[in-house]
């Protein structure tokens, strides 16, 4: 069965156990926030569209990844401010 993104729409990049989905910590979302759901469903399809990159320019992708991860964090807080 395919991954469900944030839209409801067949995962691309992004799947349960991804890399995106452990650097986010999709999983973890005690107050069951749909912001927060897509906010790291999201986050983590981008992370691992840059972990594709990574054969490309393997510094780039991980800035690239880290600035992910970076503002997925500060969007959850804004999200359950």
């Amino acid at each position: 069965m395919p991954h469900q993104n944030a839209t409801g729409g067949a995962g691309g990049a992004g799947k349960a156990g991804s890399t995106g989905a452990h650097r986010v910590r999709e999983d973890f979302n005690p107050s069951g926030n749909e912001t927060v759901t897509k906010i790291k469903r999201y986050t983590a399809d981008l992370i691992d569209l840059c972990n594709d990159l990574d054969s490309k320019d393997p510094r780039c992708a991980a800035i690239a990844q880290t600035k992910y991860e970076e503002a997925a964090m500060w969007a959850v807080k804004a999200a359950t401010a």
